[in-house]
């Protein structure tokens, strides 16, 4: 059992109780070890969704015996399902009281909040497409102060005279401006390494018609993806009625519907709720994707997205997928970001009329020439972001790189499960299991 006091974000003393994980880490490493490793790298998972996306990038260090990843949760809004999440990665997992205690050779992040007590450098990458919404307004009573996207806010990358991260890593050579206006003294520990998530998208548009196979979408049926990101501003917060309207105003032979939602929707809100909320929708035949995988292999095989100002929209537009905006907050989205220039680009959906003839018009009107410069904005390393991301760690924890450059995989299939329309995401790497029938 292990005991400690530590100190928290804001200073205050809290008290840790549980059990001491003995593991392949710290001064007890090599007590149990049968690999004689020579580095540990700490993955810090602060909700569901940035530990997807560090188990999207962690692979480019499976094959290297010289290194051990451990996991740890840090502290956040939504820790829901990242134990399940871990757990089913199979990873060793400490807790985060015990993680801060320790001295590990590097940390790789993908959220922000409390990574100035780790003892370690630290490697922050973003989440989804990057910085482009504004953290929503504190409710007190001061005067009002400028906002600046999430992710770049100096009381976020900066701790009493520190910068945190050792390494921030951006996905696009445009973001630097966005973090020099925010964040200055952050500038110098800028990366420009690409899109890990957007290289596997590309990379599996080869194979569209296997991952309309696998949601059981005919050839003569279009597939209409509607995804919401979490908050009282997104496409569930304002549009509930979307999805019901959907698949009571498209006709089933022709169009199937399926619907992405935020998995810190899905882990606030709770499963059991968000399952119940669409129990009518998925009765008509909506495929309702599961929380940590499944969206992108519909993104692939989507004619057409419904979406939000979240990262699954601009990833849409940015494939070359129509896309209508149901809600666009833009009072929350940083006026001179990607996020926005989204929001200038992508036509509206209008509650007031019919939804099959405007879904309709989209698909017929869409020309790729219309979403260029979203296309652009998405990553200054096309197909690169793995490579250039593995010289950054290795470089950080002194090692010699491996020989060969890391391969970018398709997505996963999204298999759905006999009956109820539910899916699930197959967790092995490359193309997964065929549709079960």
């Amino acid at each position: 059992m292990l005991v400690m006091q530590a100190k928290t974000g804001n200073g205050s003393d809290s008290m840790y109780c549980g059990d001491l994980i003995q593991g392949p880490f710290g001064i007890g490493a090599t007590a149990g070890a049968t690999v004689p490793v020579q580095r540990t790298v700490l993955a810090v998972a602060h909700s569901v969704v940035t530990g997807a996306q560090l188990a999207d990038v962690l692979p480019v260090l499976a094959p290297d015996r010289r290194i051990q990843v451990v996991f740890t949760t840090a502290p956040s809004l939504f820790p829901g399902g990242v134990q399940d999440f871990l757990h089913d990665l199979g990873a060793v997992v400490i807790p985060w009281q015990q993680a801060v205690r320790e001295r590990f050779d590097l940390a790789i992040a993908a959220g922000t909040g409390q990574l100035e007590r780790l003892h370690a450098p630290v490697l922050l990458m973003p989440h989804g497409v990057g910085y482009g919404k504004y953290p929503a307004r504190f409710q007190a009573y001061g005067p009002p102060a400028p906002r600046y996207a999430h992710g770049t806010e100096c009381r976020q990358l900066v701790y009493h005279g520190r910068v945190v991260p050792a390494a921030i890593l951006l996905a696009h050579r445009d973001r630097l401006a966005q973090l020099r206006r925010s964040c200055p003294e952050a500038v110098p520990a800028a990366v420009i390494v690409g899109d890990p998530c957007h290289d596997r998208l590309v990379a599996s548009l080869p194979f569209r018609e296997a991952y309309r196979q696998a949601l059981h979408v005919r050839r003569d049926q279009k597939i209409i993806l509607v995804t919401s990101t979490w908050g009282p501003q997104s496409l569930l917060g304002q549009a509930p009625w979307l999805l019901d309207r959907l698949v009571t105003e498209l006709p089933g032979d022709f169009f199937r519907v399926a619907a992405s939602i935020h998995p810190d929707i899905w882990h606030f809100h709770g499963p059991y709720q968000v399952s119940a909320w669409h129990a009518d929708c998925l009765r008509s035949g909506m495929t309702l994707l599961p929380a940590s995988e499944g969206w992108r292999g519909a993104l692939v095989a989507a004619d057409l997205v419904i979406g939000d100002h979240g990262s699954v929209t601009f990833y849409a537009a940015s494939l070359g997928v129509p896309v209508l905006l149901a809600t666009f907050p833009d009072d929350d989205v940083a006026p001179d970001s990607h996020v926005a220039l989204l929001g200038r680009t992508a036509p509206k959906l209008d509650p007031g009329r019919p939804l099959m003839p405007q879904i309709e018009h989209a698909v017929a009107a869409y020309r790729p020439a219309r979403y260029a410069k979203v296309r652009g904005q998405v990553t200054s390393a096309p197909g690169q972001a793995r490579r250039i991301i593995r010289q950054v760690i290795y470089r950080h924890l002194g090692l010699s790189e491996p020989s060969g450059a890391p391969v970018t995989l398709p997505v996963p299939l999204p298999c759905i499960l006999p009956g109820a329309g539910k899916t699930r995401g197959a967790l092995h790497a490359g193309l997964p299991c065929p549709p079960l029938v």
